[in-house]
């Protein structure tokens, strides 16, 4: 099945699902309700794992509240905001450059901030061009897919590439030539070739298929090049309200999150089978098992490394209000604002 057949299947499939949660109504965000937006890739297998072990609700129970945990499967970020605003989902889950769109667009209003992050793990910019050996030899000819235009982690470090190739006044250069996609169908685009898909910016276990599975894929451009090192670059993130409003239910969840990520790190093989069972997912066991275990991966609720990205973005113009310290954009809890970076 061609690629952007699949492409508008997962969209009416997306969009069934918002419609869905809008039927019921947005519900009043209070203690004990948790409606968590996932979307593709081992970035997210701290969600997978809380899910397989009920660690939110373990978590909750202890507290003294039995929560009640929903999971939307979503893709891109731009889907992911439009539910966290019209009070779909309590929790968001996308990458740091959506959360800094989103915190800059409520700030004031509904003043969304980051919850915590779902670890450390590098992106790659994979092509199958021969020509192409860097961001700079892309031509009109080529498409590079991303999760969203414009507002994708992804899409945000590509920009922060560029600005550092040609200045900051191109920083959008290689939006023109970038689509939208999810990951499944666009690394099926770079594995098979022959599509107009010819770069993908995707994370783990995609980016990790597309280079065994096609010999003439290579990296063009890794995020942690970009920001300077290891970089939490998926997060989790709500708005003021759940995290005033939901105190129990906003600790449960961290605690949950944390166990998770202990559990993953003791459990690396466990924690690849239930990834493999809650995604349905074809991916090689080994290289899922790699991507777990590579020293270049942390499993971890401690952002890190986030802020250059929000200067970036405000310094071009891209979000209005500067982020100077973690905690403007992130919820104060001793494990995220005292820790994180």
């Amino acid at each position: 099945m061609k690629p952007v057949t699949l492409l508008w299947r997962r969209r009416a499939i997306a969009l069934l699902g918002l419609l869905g949660l809008a039927a019921a109504g947005p519900a009043r965000a209070a203690e004990g309700q948790l409606r968590i937006a996932k979307q593709f890739g081992v970035v997210y297998l701290l969600l997978n794992v809380a899910e397989d072990q009920k660690l939110i609700e373990k978590h909750g129970k202890a507290a003294g509240i039995d929560i009640k945990v929903d999971y939307v499967q979503l893709s891109g970020g731009a889907a992911v905001n439009d539910a966290l605003l019209s009070g779909n989902i309590e929790i968001a889950s996308a990458g740091v450059g959506p959360l800094f769109t989103l915190w800059d667009r409520t700030h004031g209003k509904q003043n969304v901030k980051g919850i915590a992050s779902l670890g450390n793990f590098p992106y790659y910019l994979v092509t199958n061009n021969p020509n192409v050996k860097t961001i700079a030899d892309f031509t009109e000819k080529d498409r590079i897919a991303l999760p969203a235009v414009g507002v994708s982690v992804q899409a945000r470090i590509l920009q922060w590439a560029s600005a550092k190739l040609w200045g900051d006044k191109e920083f959008a250069k290689l939006d023109t030539i970038s689509v939208t996609l999810p990951h499944p169908e666009a690394a099926a685009a770079i594995i098979k070739g022959g599509t107009e898909i010819t770069g993908h910016f995707g994370n783990p276990p995609f980016q990790e298929q597309e280079l065994a599975d096609n010999p003439k894929a290579r990296i063009v451009l890794n995020s942690y090049d970009v920001q300077g090192g290891p970089a939490s670059s998926t997060v989790l993130y709500g708005t003021e309200k759940f995290y005033k409003d939901s105190p129990k239910t906003h600790k449960a969840f961290l605690d949950a999150l944390d166990e998770a990520a202990k559990f993953i790190v003791a459990n690396p093989e466990q924690a690849a089978d239930i990834y493999l069972k809650a995604t349905g997912a074809k991916t090689d066991r080994n290289l899922l098992l790699k991507v777990i275990k590579s020293p270049e991966v942390t499993f971890k609720v401690e952002p890190q490394n986030t802020l250059g990205l929000g200067q970036f973005l405000h310094r071009v113009g891209a979000i209005k209000v500067e982020p100077k310290v973690l905690g403007d954009y992130f919820f104060a809890d001793p494990r995220i604002t005292t820790a994180g970076s």
